[in-house]
C-alpha cells in the first residue's frame, strides 16, 4: 500500500464586500478500484454549515451557502488516500479485441462517454488532427490507445496558462500548447470518434523528486480513462506520457471538465474577483494515524505565497465563481 496525504487551497478574492456565495466543490477523492479515501475535511471561512451528496457518477460534492457579507472566501480541503499497486498494462490486446468491445458496448450503458461533450467533440479543427495523427480501428484499442497517449504528448507543448478553463480545445490544437485539460479533452474526443468509451478524470498527480512530469506540481491534474475488455477502465495520461495507474489520485470522473471542476458556484455583488490556489501531495509508505494531524510540508507556505500572486482580475457581475485551472 501507498498512503498519500493532499492539501488542496483555495482562496476567492473580492474587491468590494459580496452578499452571498453558493458554491459545490469537488474535492474529496473516490473510493473505487484500488483507491481508498481513509478521511477528508472541508475547511470553509467564513464558517458556515457543508452538505454532502453523490452526484450519477459516484462523485462525492460538498456544497454550501454563505448568505452573510464577506469580502474573501478561504477553501481548505484535506485528504488522507490509501493505494493499491496494479498490475501493469499490457501493450497490446488479443486479436478480435475491436468486435469483443463492440459486444461490451451494445450490453451494458456507455452512451455518455461515448457522445461528443461540451469540450470534447468532433470540431474541424479536431478531425484534422485526427487525420494527422492516424486515429482510425487500426492494430487493437489498447495499441492505438498507447500510441495516442505518446503522440499527444510530443504534438502539444505543456505552456501553463496558456488556455483557460472554458477554452475550446481548437485553441490548443491550433497553437499546438495547452494545460492538462486541453490534452484530456483532445484525447476523450479522439478516442470517441473510434467508438472507445472515454472519460475525463480529475484529480491529484504526485511528483516524485526523481520523475520529471510536465504538469506543474501545485496545481490539480486531470486524464482519461478508457473502456477495454479484459481490463475495465484504464487510465492514461497524455500530458506526461503515462499510464495512470501509479500516482493518480482520482476525485471526480465526467464527459469532460464541465462535468467535474473543483469548485463551481455565484455569487451576489457587483466586483471583481480574484482566485488564488494552492496543492501539496506528499506520500508515506506507511499509513499514518488518522487521530493526528499530517505534518504540514515545509514547502506548503511557499505555495501559499505563490497562488496569491494575483491572476488578471475577472468581469464584474452577478457571475459564475472562476473555475479553477487545472495545470
Amino acid at each position: 500500500m501507498t498512503y498519500y496525504s493532499i492539501r488542496h487551497l483555495t482562496k476567492f478574492q473580492y474587491e468590494h464586500p459580496i452578499s452571498e456565495s453558493m458554491m459545490e466543490t469537488r474535492m474529496h477523492p473516490r473510493n473505487d478500484s484500488n483507491q481508498r479515501c481513509l478521511s477528508f475535511s472541508l475547511s470553509v471561512s467564513p464558517r458556515c454549515r457543508v452538505f454532502s451528496h453523490r452526484d450519477h457518477l459516484g462523485n462525492n460534492v460538498q456544497h454550501f451557502d454563505i448568505p452573510g457579507e464577506h469580502s474573501q472566501l478561504v477553501i481548505v480541503a484535506e485528504s488522507l488516500v490509501e493505494q493499491q499497486a496494479l498490475m501493469d498494462i499490457p501493450h497490446w490486446l488479443d486479436p478480435g479485441a475491436w468486435e469483443e468491445l463492440d459486444a461490451m458496448v451494445s450490453q451494458d450503458d456507455y452512451w455518455e462517454m461515448l457522445l461528443p461533450s461540451k469540450f470534447s467533440k468532433p470540431t474541424a479543427a479536431l478531425l484534422q488532427l485526427a487525420s494527422d495523427l492516424n486515429v482510425c480501428r487500426r492494430d487493437d484499442p489498447l495499441m492505438l490507445l498507447h500510441e495516442l497517449n505518446m503522440r499527444l504528448y510530443e504534438w502539444f507543448r505543456y505552456v501553463p496558462k496558456s488556455t483557460q478553463v472554458d477554452s475550446p480545445i481548437d485553441e490548443a490544437i491550433q497553437s499546438r500548447e495547452g494545460v492538462c485539460q486541453d490534452f484530456a479533452h483532445s484525447m476523450i474526443a479522439l478516442v470517441r470518434l473510434v467508438g472507445i468509451p472515454c472519460r475525463y478524470v480529475s484529480g491529484y498527480l504526485y511528483h516524485a523528486d526523481e520523475i520529471k512530469d510536465r504538469s506543474t506540481v501545485d496545481a490539480t491534474h486531470a486524464w482519461v480513462e478508457a473502456l477495454l475488455p479484459h481490463l475495465g477502465w484504464v487510465g492514461f495520461d497524455p500530458t506526461n506520457n503515462l499510464v495512470a495507474h501509479q500516482r493518480h489520485i482520482r476525485t471526480a470522473l465526467g464527459r469532460d471538465y464541465a462535468d467535474v471542476p473543483p469548485t463551481r458556484g455565484i455569487y451576489r455583488g457587483a466586483t471583481e474577483s480574484q482566485l488564488f490556489v494552492a496543492v501539496n501531495v506528499s506520500k508515506y509508505d506507511e499509513q499514518p494515524a488518522l487521530d493526528q494531524d499530517m505534518p504540514v510540508p515545509e514547502d506548503w507556505s511557499i505555495l501559499i505565497e505563490r497562488a496569491q500572486e494575483p491572476p488578471p482580475p475577472a468581469s464584474p457581475l452577478l457571475q459564475l465563481q472562476q473555475m479553477q485551472q487545472q495545470q
